[in-house]
């Protein structure tokens, strides 16, 4: 028998979109004959990964998942929304969001980390997943937020079972206070982040590229309405300030009570209630399918097309 290299292996998964495991299985039943594992991995199923690699992803689930002061939120993609609702593509979710939960959010070490007790690993698990249920599928992202002492809450907004759904959020607290009552506090600011989707936390962590062209474009504005010199820095930097509170996590009004309070003073006065400090530790805000271009497809085209397969 031929050896089995690693480069056939990965040449036959370019080839077939199959996964690792799959192919190194097919060269061994078809003696290293790469063109016999193809037809291997064919009839098997296993090869119809390849054929719907080129079709948009852009549905599928977003999962949380937390463990005391750790958080994992994934996005995982398919094709259309019943996927969404099936039970294996479900329990890759939650298994996934498992191991994200203990390697980390480096979408190739969670990729190549193993996956139960399959003998395949999160990517190649995958690609078993689009050759059964008969999708594209995607593996999106990943994050996960810690922190020393505290809690990472998690929501789900809309969810269709507990931890999944179109849209999720972490939100970190380092604490050293109740727990149950960070808990309350966190999932409530989750909320608001799902309802006002802050770009960023404070100020200092917005993209400088971003502030320099409101900057321009507010410096244009004032320099158009005709106001004196003396005045057009005032106006530039309330301006500015305006669009800080729409945009940064803890300079907006707070949207879960009418207390008319901004999240950062939401946070102080929980901290002085229970009499420990609590520092914000960070949030993560995924939309399903956000920033995927769909494509667009004439509906009897589609159909003639289904029918012609």
């Amino acid at each position: 028998m031929s050896e089995i290299t690693a480069g056939a292996v990965k040449e036959l998964r370019e080839r077939t979109g199959a996964g690792m495991m799959d192919c190194k299985k097919a060269l061994s039943e078809t003696k290293g004959d790469m063109e016999a594992a193809i037809d291997w991995l064919r009839t098997k199923g296993l090869a119809a990964a390849a054929k719907k690699a080129g079709r948009t992803a852009a549905e599928g689930l977003v999962g949380v998942m937390t463990a005391g002061s750790t958080g994992a939120i994934l996005e995982v993609n398919a094709e259309t929304d019943f996927v969404a609702r099936n039970d294996k593509f479900q329990d890759y979710i939650r298994k996934a969001l498992h191991i994200a939960l203990k390697h980390g959010d480096n979408l190739a070490t969670l990729a190549a980390a193993p996956y139960s007790d399959t003998g395949r690993n999160v990517a190649d698990e995958l690609s078993h997943l689009i050759a059964v249920i008969g999708e594209n599928m995607a593996l999106r992202r990943a994050k996960v937020l810690k922190v020393k002492q505290g809690v990472v809450a998690a929501y789900i907004h809309n969810a269709i079972q507990p931890g999944m759904g179109r849209t999720g959020v972490l939100v970190a607290l380092e604490s050293v206070g109740d727990p149950a009552r960070l808990e309350t506090l966190g999932k409530h600011i989750a909320m608001h982040v799902a309802a006002a989707a802050p770009q960023a936390a404070a100020v200092d962590e917005l993209d400088p590229e971003i502030i320099e062209r409101e900057r321009k474009i507010f410096s244009e504005q004032a320099r158009a309405s005709g106001k004196k010199e003396e005045f057009i820095e005032k106006m530039i930097e309330g301006r500015l300030r305006k669009f800080y509170e729409e945009v940064v996590l803890l300079e907006q009004i707070y949207l879960i009570d009418d207390s008319k309070r901004r999240v950062s003073q939401v946070i102080d006065d929980a901290a002085k209630e229970m009499g420990s400090a609590i520092k914000f530790g960070g949030f993560a805000l995924f939309k399903l399918g956000e920033g995927i271009e769909r494509e667009v497809k004439d509906f009897a085209a589609e159909v003639a097309e289904q029918l012609g397969k």
